[in-house]
Formats: C-alpha cells, structure tokens, sequence
C-alpha cells in the first residue's frame, strides 16, 4: 500500500486514532496548525471530494461535525475550523477533512491564500458558467 492514509486505516502505520466509524477513521495530524487537529478520512482509498459516493459523504462528515464538538467538549475550543483540499495542496492524496480547534485569538487570520476582487462585471460570468455546469442555469 503506497498511500499513508490507507496503511493508517490498515493498522499498518501507527496514528493517534481519536474516532473509528464504519466509513470513517479520524487521528490526529502529526504537523497540527493547533494541538488537537484532527484529520477524518475516509476508510476507503478515495482520492479527492469529487470522488466521493453520495452514501459515504454525509458519514464523512458527520464525523467531522462530531470532532468539532467534541473539541469544545474536551479542550476548551470555542469552535473550529474545518476544511479540505481537494487535489491542489492535498499532501496526501487520499481525501481527509482537517478539524481544527479554535479559540479567539489563536492567530490564526482569514484564510491562508490571498483574496482577489472581481472586475466590473465578472461576478455574473463567474456565476453563469457555474449555474450552467451544476445544472441551475
């Protein structure tokens, strides 16, 4: 198995597992942005969020939602940041959700790439091309 991820779930690599569900494996990242991030993944090899079987999506999350409460539960966290690459900066490629505890000035600021302004105008493109590809437009 060449993915980290998978030998994770596997038991062959070790992980400070915090969460196990039938679909979902959730451990703690070993370069947290915060002590206590988490990662929830899939136990199945799937690549990126576009991949995803519709049944296996909301068990993902769902996960992820009870990571984030627990966060507040267990290390004070006032909430959470909670996010996934999906192939662009995904250090592995194996779909993981992170969950990050937060708390008011942690330091952590906004996003971490920078934002851009749409010219006069390009909104409403950027919008009809997106209604057209989801079918919505």
């Amino acid at each position: 198995m060449t993915c980290l991820f998978c030998r994770i779930v596997a038991g062959q690599e070790h992980a400070e597992v915090v969460l196990e569900t039938g679909t979902a494996l959730a451990f703690l990242d070993t370069r947290p942005v915060f002590k206590g991030h988490t990662l929830v993944v899939p136990r199945n090899h799937i690549p990126t969020l576009t991949e995803v079987p519709d049944d296996q999506l909301a068990p993902l999350l769902a996960a992820a939602r009870t990571l984030a409460g627990a966060m507040k539960d267990a290390l004070g966290a006032q909430g959470s940041f909670v996010a996934m690459n999906n192939t662009v900066s995904q250090s592995v490629p194996h779909l993981h959700v992170h969950v990050v505890p937060r708390t008011k000035g942690d330091g952590l600021r906004g996003f971490f790439w920078p934002r851009v302004r749409y010219a006069e105008g390009e909104a409403a493109g950027y919008a009809a091309r997106l209604r057209a590809a989801v079918g919505t437009g």
